[in-house]
């Protein structure tokens, strides 16, 4: 990159500083010096490592509290400045050009992520010199090499080891530089947007720039002559499909992402032991138990036919027992996921079934509480968003509005019902019984039609369960298709002009039904 006789320099100046280190030590062993800002270079001192402070080198201090450092012509001169074009520059202003540059920025994301952040919080962290340098370099990739994730430290160092370190390798480099100060930028100009807009609904921004990486290439989308990527969210949080980490298995495809993004998101719902059975992106069987085992077994008991090449997602770390059951004779399952699987588990299901080290096994942590993010979804020329529905739903909001109250066993499964029903696609009919799914009725035109389908799914297993709606009944001709199943107890939002046709209906069954005044369509 530069003739033998000049000094091999890096420029480090980080706030995450993961693996700096590592890398500033890598290649110090290569022969180079570390010029350093002031965090970084406490950071690197304080591992050992010589360092160079930025000041030293452009007899320039830091001032403004760290505000103005690296703006300075003997920094972005060694950052821009070509050898074999610029060299009378640098003799005559003393700048000796970086051939590394390991940049990343101040923290703006995490800090207008917390709560109650002020607006001049929010504008200390929006970084000026780091974009500059990271810009720079960038610019001037055929000479210097910009890193800017900490993941690429150790693929750097061994492509300057193995003589892979060219301008092919670096223009990569620079175009994951642009794209960190691009991304940084949109969630700036995001963030601003939201805080300037007159709009009093400040959830939305008047501009919307949202940023994504892409994770893989798939085979196929939905069908085979579709093509498709996986893109994840920059700084998506590690409890998420994102964050998710496949330990066994075939690669993912286009369907098996979004069946697995289900199941996973439906077992978080609960704190008791969770299975749930996906099909189709439609939970075909969902249950809670007083082990994860017995609840899986029941899950699959919810349709044991459709349950056939389902994706299975779990909220405990999978044990031998629940490995056992899931592997059952006649039992096909996709992809697993869960928040681990134990030693013993693993050897089972990559061992024991038919499906051995075809099936995938996703291991993913459980959210954190209050962790909502925006659901998005694109239609022609241009893009739906809005808050996913995963908030809690207020009890003190639910109303009894029949004769007869439910039992604390109705009560039960009622609640059980309704935090299921809302992933079931509308319109929504579900039917449970102790804490397990025993019929759904999904995606129809007519809520009768749901109906009548979650009826003919449960079979006998229908008689004395209990029922949840994902919106009103606009007659009462449901409820009296629930009565001939032999529900004895419905949970909806109401809201419909004939509730009192409903509720009489109800009465007349002696069905005891809840209001909860809140709706979840799911289209």
């Amino acid at each position: 990159m530069t003739s033998d006789s000049a000094p091999q320099r890096a420029l480090m100046s980080v706030t995450d500083k993961t693996g700096i280190d590592k890398f500033a030590a890598g290649l110090v062993e290569l022969g180079f010096e570390i010029v350093s800002t002031g965090g970084t270079r406490k950071f690197l001192e304080d591992a050992g490592i010589p360092v160079v402070d930025i000041s030293a080198y452009t007899g320039f201090p830091e001032v403004m509290d760290g505000r103005l450092k690296t703006l300075h012509p003997k920094v972005h001169g060694a950052l821009l400045g070509r050898p074999g074009t610029d060299e009378a520059v640098f003799d005559e202003h003393g700048i000796i050009p970086f051939q590394i540059v390991a940049v990343n920025l101040y923290a703006f994301a995490a800090t207008i992520a917390k709560p109650d952040v002020t607006v001049e919080q929010a504008i200390e962290q929006i970084d000026i010199g780091g974009p500059s340098m990271i810009r720079s370099a960038a610019k001037n990739h055929a000479h210097v090499g910009v890193v800017t994730r900490p993941e690429d430290y150790d693929t750097v160092l061994a492509a300057m080891k193995d003589g892979s370190f060219d301008a092919a390798f670096r223009r990569k480099l620079a175009a994951t530089a642009f794209e960190t100060t691009a991304s940084y930028d949109r969630g700036i100009a995001n963030y601003m947007a939201t805080v300037t807009s007159d709009d009093e609904d400040t959830t939305f921004a008047p501009t919307f720039a949202p940023a994504f990486s892409k994770r893989a290439s798939l085979r196929y989308g939905e069908n085979p002559h579709q093509a498709a990527a996986f893109y994840c969210e920059h700084d998506a949080p590690p409890a998420s499909l994102a964050g998710a980490k496949q330990r066994n298995g075939k690669d993912v495809s286009y369907n098996n992402l979004l069946d697995i993004d289900a199941a996973y998101v439906i077992s978080t719902e609960f704190t008791e032991p969770a299975a749930v059975v996906i099909k189709h992106n439609n939970p075909c069987g969902c249950a809670i138990g007083s082990t994860l085992a017995e609840a899986t077994e029941a899950a699959f008991l919810g349709d044991p036919v459709s349950a056939f090449g389902s994706i299975v997602g779990l909220n405990r770390e999978v044990d031998a027992e629940t490995a056992e059951r899931l592997w059952a004779e006649g039992r096909f399952v996709e992809a697993i996921i869960a928040p681990a699987f134990s030693d013993e588990a693993f050897e089972i299901l990559t061992t024991k079934p038919k499906w051995k080290k075809n099936v995938r096994l996703m291991e993913c942590p459980q959210p954190e509480p209050g962790q909502s993010t925006l659901d998005y979804r694109r239609v022609s020329g241009g893009l739906l968003v809005q808050q996913r529905d995963d908030q809690a739903d207020p009890e003190d909001e639910w109303k009894v509005v029949t004769e007869r109250q439910p039992t604390d066993e109705e009560l039960r499964d009622l609640r059980f019902a309704w935090r299921v029903c809302k992933y079931v696609k509308s319109n929504a009919i579900l039917f449970a019984k102790e804490g397990a799914v025993v019929g759904v009725g999904a995606g129809q035109m007519s809520r009768l039609d749901s109906a009548f389908i979650a009826a003919h799914k449960a079979g006998e297993r229908s008689k004395n369960s209990v029922l949840a709606s994902d919106a009103f009944f606009p007659f009462r001709d449901g409820v009296d298709e629930a009565a001939k199943a032999g529900i004895t107890a419905i949970i909806e939002p109401g809201g419909s002009r004939r509730d009192d046709e409903v509720i009489a209906a109800c009465n007349e069954h002696n069905i005891a039904m809840i209001f909860t005044a809140r709706r979840h369509f799911r289209h």
